[in-house]
């Protein structure tokens, strides 16, 4: 989708974005081999969504291209504290998958996430293809990044995230996620109604502390406080970034949790969905 962004209900910028995309763009700019598999429309957004993606070294090849729809637009609204409230328009008409998947093995690692890992109307080729990439042995990355306005829909989705939760190595949400789902304020007592599910949940809380739960226990690791110019793609770097310090050999849970936290406040610190172009320079040096 195009994220448009505004302040004191002001446009500031525009810039291809969603949630998984943001995540794939930053690691296609950190120079990690990657493609995007979603769908846009075959109009001028579309465009540049996929421009964006090929200029960022991100393979646009399963980028399926709906020639009579429209591509979707995002506004982002943020408060005086940087947080966004979002306003989505969606041509659901569009919503098929119906291109060319990617054939995943054993070394690849696959992020899904958000309403699109779950849709109704896209799951048959989606559980298709975790289904295939669990049982070649791929590494699986679950970002849950439940919507407020999805609730009405859980009845209907619930059974699709548990089924993805059940596929993934590591399922990563917000408090504010689970809220949503399954009315828990508590990180003991989501984990407890999610472990049988979950292989590693980490769980997120804006500024307060990261968790991490295994069948081994808890651990938690601290924030840093930093002043923030937009929390749009914070959490979707954090993803990135793990999986970032998961590819660069990074077997502890802390380093990775490190790593995914320099790459969530590099993004918090401007007004953009993806690394900057220090934070690249920093990582091509090293």
């Amino acid at each position: 989708m195009l994220d448009i962004l505004f302040k004191n209900d002001q446009p500031q910028k525009a810039v291809p974005g969603g949630s998984t995309f943001n995540s794939i763009v930053s690691l296609g700019r950190a120079g990690v081999p990657c493609a995007m598999l979603t769908e846009v429309g075959g109009d001028h957004v579309g465009d540049i969504i996929c421009r964006f993606l090929v200029d960022n070294g991100v393979s646009a090849e399963y980028v399926c291209r709906h020639e009579k729809a429209k591509s979707h637009i995002t506004l982002a609204f943020l408060d005086e504290h940087n947080d966004a409230q979002y306003l989505f328009y969606k041509d659901h008409a569009s919503v098929r998958l119906d291109g060319n998947v990617p054939q995943i093995g054993k070394d690849d690692v696959v992020l899904f996430g958000s309403f699109f890992a779950i849709n109704p109307a896209i799951r048959p080729v989606v559980s298709g293809l975790l289904h295939a990439a669990h049982e070649a042995g791929a590494w699986l990355y679950y970002d849950v990044n439940f919507r407020k306005n999805h609730i009405v829909d859980l009845p209907d989705v619930m059974p699709n995230i548990v089924e993805n939760m059940s596929l993934a190595n590591v399922v990563r949400g917000s408090m504010e996620d689970f809220d949503y789902m399954l009315g828990l304020h508590d990180g003991d007592a989501i984990y407890d109604r999610l472990s049988r599910h979950c292989q590693t949940l980490i769980l997120t809380d804006g500024p307060r502390s990261i968790r991490v739960y295994t069948p081994e226990g808890c651990e938690s690791y601290p924030v840093q406080t930093i002043e923030t110019v937009s929390t749009v793609g914070a959490g979707d770097n954090f993803n990135a970034g793990y999986i970032y310090a998961m590819l660069q050999g990074m077997d502890d849970q802390a380093s990775r949790i490190a790593i995914a936290q320099r790459w969530s406040q590099d993004v918090c610190r401007q007004m953009g969905n993806n690394i900057s172009d220090g934070l690249v320079a920093t990582l091509h040096q090293s």
